[in-house]
């Protein structure tokens, strides 16, 4: 696969008084996130939201897209002295994609399906928006699979001659069947046998609203409610739902924020 942009993979110890014992590791850019610490009896909020913290300190916080370039990070100390960490993101390009070929239903949805969609639409929002006490959002990603790139996050598609919404996932082309390995440890939190856009969808959530969501499966190996490990088999390459081929669509959220999973694993494969 080609080289993508380097990471910042920042690793920034404030050790200033206003920022003593923040440290902030990760992807300064659109698309990315940070994980973080602070000191013990620290409150950290983020986009007024206020962020659920580990047990020694640890969190994580993500940059959609589109993201604003400016952001900022609110610390309550245990002293009830309110600081503000500003961060300044990457400003990314991406790529036109156009793909054609696609069903004409699937382009253009009856009454019927659409309603179909809607609901499909809330079960995926609700996975992603839990905010459990998981803490696997912190250890190291790996890889679901090995394949070749055939689609990257943030490309704006268009199908068949339509411009469509911008792809929020990595495509890894695969043949059906392929073995695909949970890239973190986590809870099933969504598991559904075919929805009308990814076919079938498995979500597992990784803790403090971080999840993972795999598209177009031929198999589903666990079940919702189930804790898996690292490396463990979940699912099977397939075709199902609106494609042209067999490919795993490999997606991250922070809640509604979708991330680019490249940047939460090493460049190459």
């Amino acid at each position: 696969m080609k080289k993508i942009l380097p990471l910042l993979c920042l690793a920034l110890l404030f050790g200033s008084t206003a920022f003593a014992g923040l440290i902030l590791n990760g992807e300064l850019s659109q698309g990315g996130f940070l994980r973080g610490q602070v000191p013990v009896g620290t409150q950290v909020f983020f986009q007024e939201k206020h962020l659920r913290l580990t047990a020694e300190g640890q969190f994580i916080i993500g940059f959609g897209r589109d993201a604003a370039t400016q952001q900022t990070l609110v610390l309550i100390g245990a002293d009830g002295q309110r600081r503000i960490k500003p961060l300044h993101l990457r400003q990314r390009q991406y790529k036109i994609q156009r793909i054609d070929g696609i069903r004409s239903n699937m382009m253009a949805p009856n009454a019927t399906d659409r309603q179909r969609i809607a609901v499909e639409a809330q079960l995926v929002a609700a996975a992603r928006q839990r905010d459990s006490k998981l803490p696997f959002f912190y250890q190291p990603f790996a890889w679901p699979l090995k394949g070749r790139i055939s689609g990257v996050y943030g490309s704006q598609r268009i199908l068949n001659g339509e411009p469509r919404r911008p792809h929020y996932g990595l495509d890894i082309a695969a043949p059906t069947g392929t073995p695909v390995l949970s890239p973190a440890a986590g809870r099933v939190s969504l598991s559904h046998e075919g929805m009308f856009f990814s076919g079938k969808t498995l979500i597992i959530d990784h803790g403090h609203g971080l999840s993972s969501s795999f598209l177009h499966l031929s198999e589903i190996l666990v079940k919702e409610g189930e804790s898996v490990k690292k490396g463990q088999p979940i699912a099977r390459v397939g075709a199902t739902g609106r494609v042209t081929g067999p490919h795993l669509d490999w997606r991250i959220n922070w809640f509604d924020q979708r991330l680019d999973p490249q940047l939460l694993v090493k460049a190459r494969q």
